[in-house]
């Protein structure tokens, strides 16, 4: 999966899929990498429940029936049909990939590679350009731009990552609790890409897809003691996060809003996510007598707590100052000389040069004649009557 940087006007965007980590309720310990709550020491054999009651032995823990995650989706992809529509390349462009879908045809290759429409499209339907929050007063761009996306090879891997990722955790915690992370990861990570991200737009859910990533991970560390083959599992999910954010260092690939949606979700894992131990939990679904012959148990462990004040503290402030140093106008680039690097790095097969590019245009009766302000190239192009649409397409293609 990957947030989308959009280059005004270009759209050339990357992206990457996230694999499905499974971490099922189950109180079987088996020799894989999968994790599973730890059995739970049962009575002696005087005691033992009926059938009944160690069947809530092993299963302690309600299972939700997943609405809210398949509700995203459907939301996320009625969205980009209105985007093409709006963006109708037929009419505003001088050629498109797919005719034959009419207003719904994609922009040409060198344009978005993605199969999708212009990034003024994107602008249009609320895509987070910084000038426009800061300056325009549109800060509802930093919730609109997660619901957005640059292309069908976009939407698609982000949508089936928020499937494999989000049903499972809606099924273990509810609609309420991953609603309130997948929103407050997208909306952490939207603010650290406005921070940092200050010459192009960026779209994608994708902030608030490595949000339930660490919320995972927050969820594993606060419910570590009933877990089994926890080391593994914190192997398997640490390595995975690492490469997802490592493809981030791409050109074009909002990294910033990977970090900003991984470390909101991984805060607010410790405040929605914190499960009660089992012995609390088993105290009081099984009968008194054997409620009483076994110790008394708290519902939480004083760690749980400790982590979830400190989660809590650490999203208020960061949230506050955020929002504070990106309405004042703050530009981290020039605080930070090095922190671009975590959203791109050079190499000899690409640039992150994300300037943004211009053209100097003139329309003498049928043609119209652009010279890019970016590497001084001039072309000539038989038309007249160009739509503004039209000048940053060939501009674009230009310059590129």
């Amino acid at each position: 999966m990957g947030r989308e940087n959009h280059q005004i006007p270009s759209s050339d965007i990357e992206n990457n899929n996230i694999p499905k980590i499974v971490i099922p309720p189950s109180s079987q310990s088996r020799n894989d990498n999968t994790i599973h709550p730890v059995s739970i020491d049962t009575p002696s054999a005087a005691n033992t429940p009926s059938s009944h009651q160690q069947m809530m032995f092993s299963k302690p823990f309600k299972s939700w029936f997943p609405w809210l995650i398949p509700s995203f989706v459907v939301i996320n992809v009625v969205l980009f049909f209105i985007t093409m529509s709006i963006n109708n390349c037929p009419k505003n462009s001088t050629s498109c990939i797919g005719g034959f879908l009419g207003r719904f045809s994609f922009q040409p290759f060198k344009e978005n590679p993605l199969l999708g429409p212009t990034s003024d499209s994107l602008d249009k339907m609320g895509a987070l350009e910084v000038n426009k929050v800061v300056h325009g007063g549109e800060g509802w761009r930093l919730f609109t731009c997660m619901w957005l996306h640059a292309g069908v090879f976009h939407i698609l891997a982000n949508m089936l990552s928020l499937l494999f990722i989000g049903i499972r955790l809606e099924q273990e915690f509810g609609f309420v609790r991953i609603g309130m992370l997948y929103i407050i990861a997208g909306l952490g990570g939207s603010l650290l890409s406005a921070l940092f991200i200050r010459s192009s737009i960026s779209v994608g859910a994708s902030g608030a897809l490595f949000g339930l990533l660490g919320g995972m991970l927050s969820e594993l560390i606060t419910n570590w003691t009933i877990y089994a083959n926890k080391f593994a599992a914190l192997l398997t999910l640490v390595v995975i996060i690492a490469i997802n954010l490592a493809v981030g260092i791409l050109p074009h690939v909002d990294n910033f809003a990977h970090i900003g949606g991984f470390v909101s979700g991984f805060l607010v894992g410790f405040v929605f996510l914190m499960r009660p131990q089992f012995g609390w939990v088993n105290q009081r679904n099984v009968p008194h007598r054997i409620a009483a012959a076994s110790s008394a148990k708290t519902k939480h462990n004083t760690y749980q707590y400790v982590l979830w004040v400190t989660a809590l503290i650490l999203l208020i402030v960061g949230f506050t100052v955020g929002l504070v140093l990106l309405f004042r106008g703050f530009d981290g680039n020039k605080h930070c000389s090095w922190c671009h690097y975590m959203s791109c790095i050079p190499t000899k097969r690409w640039s992150c040069n994300n300037d943004p590019v211009t053209c100097m245009s003139s329309q003498s009766l049928n043609q119209l004649n652009l010279t890019c302000s970016n590497n001084g190239k001039t072309n000539i192009y038989q038309m007249s009557n160009a739509t503004d649409s039209q000048i940053r397409q060939l501009c674009a293609q230009l310059c590129g």
